[in-house]
């Protein structure tokens, strides 16, 4: 990362050891002080002294989050941690080319303010990360009232709250995967929402939907999935599967970057 000039990485490590490794492979790094390596490396994301963190490949997603809340907190106004995947379409899919699925990872059974959160983190780190605005679809088995259940009131209970909360945000639900997606579809389905047909933020129910969907449109579809990215944290927070390669820190990392580099302005001094 360090020539490509994305960020400068600075490995944390708690022992003897992995200092002397370091050192011989000519890394940057700082022993851990008082605890473990990745306590520390979240205490200096959440003193200013590292802009980012990125850990996961040594440490359980649990480890990581509980890490995280501890010691750096979550944003202003939010009320719980979540994540996404951002996931990119493989040449020729009739589909944006970046979409974010979430949450995928943390949240089991989201209650409709959890999913309130998960959409607004969701769409704020898009901003940051992709760059385009934010169109966000709340999925259901229902399109804007043509099924009932259980589900779909808690969707319609979390667009209520994000309507109140984010005014300006372009966001709608509960509708249908194709609805969300297709045009011809929310044509039929929905034609008067705001984003169906061209979302780019999809906000699955559950976690059960949400990490059975990325899983099945990087494998049967052929999409590119980068993540878990950790989002509602006051200062950017990440997780790595730990059986993550070199190219999944690299790109989980210069996410990371990105989200520091769009919340420069929100540290204060």
């Amino acid at each position: 990362m360090a020539r490509t000039g994305m960020a400068i990485p600075v490995l944390v490590v708690d022992g003897l050891p992995l200092a002397e490794a370091a050192a011989r492979a000519g890394l940057q790094f700082i022993p851990a002080e008082n605890g473990s390596a990745l306590e520390f490396a979240h205490k200096l994301v959440a003193s200013g002294k590292a802009d980012a963190c990125v850990a996961g490949a040594v440490y359980t997603t649990g480890d990581v989050l509980r890490s995280a809340l501890r010691n750096i907190g979550l944003a202003p106004n939010v009320r719980s941690a979540s994540s996404a995947f951002y996931m990119v379409s493989p040449p020729g899919a009739d589909v944006n080319e970046v979409l974010t699925f979430t949450d995928c990872a943390v949240i089991p059974y989201p209650t409709a303010e959890n999913l309130a959160d998960i959409a607004i983190a969701a769409a704020e780190d898009r901003r940051l990360i992709v760059g385009d605005e934010p169109l966000v679809a709340l999925l259901s088995f229902s399109t804007l009232g043509s099924a009932k259940g259980a589900s779909v009131d808690l969707v319609r209970d979390a667009i209520r709250i994000i309507r109140e909360r984010a005014p300006d945000l372009a966001v709608d639900g509960e509708l249908q995967g194709d609805a969300a997606l297709a045009p011809t579809v929310a044509a039929r389905k929905s034609p008067s929402s705001p984003v169906a047909g061209r979302a780019n933020v999809l906000v699955f129910p559950s976690l059960d939907a949400g990490n059975i969907a990325y899983k099945l449109v990087q494998r049967v579809g052929g999409a590119q999935a980068v993540g878990p990215i950790l989002q509602g944290f006051a200062f950017p927070v990440s997780d790595l599967s730990r059986g993550a390669d070199r190219e999944d820190i690299i790109n989980v990392a210069a996410i990371a970057a990105l989200q520091s580099a769009g919340r420069a302005g929100h540290r204060a001094p």
